[in-house]
């Protein structure tokens, strides 16, 4: 609900039409919070898989959008120009935000990108630059991890994210900046988070078979709705103090085991995990046994898409092979708190998976027969397709092997 009066501010969003920006940008427009917001992004609005929701805020008399690519400085400061006046504010959310890429394309896109932002900021005396790092740069062990904890970045996008955060220092006073490290983001417009594992579960729901998940049901991976997430961002625009670092994750002590009985729900799905002892032997051959998995997957993804006439999406069951390690993500949420900071999602729960799902299915980005919401193989079907010896999806012979189990025994029998 918008409020009666319009806050008096400008902001600069950098990677604004992302996942995490489109939501920021509909909490600013929505609660009169500015009087100008500039989105910069190389995808424009168009091109971004918007909802209504999303789109009509980006259409606001307020929202200016800027398409620029800030590897270059000379983009940057064309972006920090305004006739208008200097912003207030700026928050970076432009990044690279895939896993399992080169060096050099880390080194680029967040570093130099994120560096020669701060660097046109500190120029521009903005009031506030909020930096959004992520909660991977600390040691994935199981204990919760606060501000202070141990930092040792376990996926090679954190690893440079976190040089982004100690390079910040350097510009000194010139630059007032807040770093925050957000838990595994879900919610409208989410591709990277949770999303993956929702689709996975459609796919066992296609296929009929059981959901098995590496390691154990106790891996932690902490979660923070987006809504939470933009909220704080704002907050922290206007309470955050500089150097101050917060990390941003609700109460609920998220387990591998809450997100799959979530999924299993969702789709009336069985699920198990394969426990330690066979993961690990997995995770000798891991690169091969995650090409399996991911192949398997994306199989009857590719045969549903067909099925229903999607050519593109940004959705994918895809998931890289640095996220499926033994690594605990529980990080503390609390010091916000202090600032006077809400969560009101406190707990992930079965509402927001719908709310993701049923927003897919209405923007056509998501298979409908995956869901049940259209016809999908019946078991005469099935019978009549392998009598005809037509292509079926994996698995759906109804052959109830996990598919970790078969790729690993495949590996050791070689």
């Amino acid at each position: 609900m918008a409020t009666n009066m319009v806050m008096h501010y400008r902001v600069l969003i950098l990677g604004g039409t992302g996942f995490i920006g489109r939501n920021l940008v509909d909490h600013i427009v929505r609660n009169s919070l500015a009087t100008k917001v500039c989105v910069v992004d190389k995808v424009p609005p168009e091109m971004a898989w918007l909802n209504t929701e999303h789109s009509e805020s980006f259409s606001s008399p307020v929202v200016e959008f800027k398409h620029s690519n800030l590897i270059h400085m000379s983009s940057v400061e064309k972006v920090f120009c305004d006739d208008e006046g200097e912003f207030d504010f700026v928050i970076n959310l432009a990044a690279e935000t895939k896993y399992g890429l080169a060096e050099p394309v880390y080194k680029e896109g967040i570093e130099q990108l994120s560096l020669n932002c701060a660097e046109v900021a500190s120029r521009h005396g903005v009031k506030k630059f909020i930096e959004v790092s992520t909660a991977q740069v600390y040691s994935g062990d199981k204990k919760l991890a606060v501000e202070e904890s141990h930092l040792d970045p376990w996926t090679n996008l954190a690893k440079h994210k976190l040089e982004v955060e100690k390079n910040l220092a350097n510009f000194g006073s010139d630059l007032n900046y807040v770093i925050v490290r957000p838990a595994i983001v879900y919610g409208l417009g989410d591709t990277n988070g949770l999303t993956p594992r929702i689709i996975i579960g459609s796919i066992y729901r296609y296929i009929r078979q059981k959901m098995q998940m590496l390691w154990t049901k106790d891996l932690h991976m902490s979660t923070v709705h987006v809504q939470d997430l933009v909220r704080a961002l704002w907050h922290l625009c206007l309470h955050g103090n500089r150097g101050q670092v917060f990390n941003l994750a609700d109460k609920g002590s998220t387990t591998q085991d809450i997100v799959s009985s979530l999924v299993s729900e969702l789709f009336n799905i069985n699920y198990d995990f394969l426990g330690s002892v066979f993961s690990n032997l997995a995770r000798v051959r891991m690169s091969d046994v995650v090409d399996d998995i991911n192949e398997k997957h994306m199989r009857p993804w590719s045969d549903a898409c067909k099925r229903d006439g999607i050519v593109n999406t940004p959705l994918t069951p895809f998931i890289d092979q640095e996220l499926l390690y033994n690594k605990h993500l529980n990080i503390d949420g609390t010091r916000i708190e202090s600032k006077g900071f809400t969560y009101n999602y406190p707990t992930l729960e079965l509402s927001s998976m719908k709310e993701i799902l049923e927003d897919y299915l209405r923007l056509g980005l998501l298979p409908a027969s995956l869901t049940g919401r259209d016809t999908f193989y019946s078991r005469s079907d099935l019978d009549l397709l392998q009598a005809e010896g037509s292509g079926l999806p994996f698995g759906a012979d109804g052959d109830s092997e996990d598919l970790v189990y078969d790729a690993v025994e495949d590996h050791n029998d070689s």
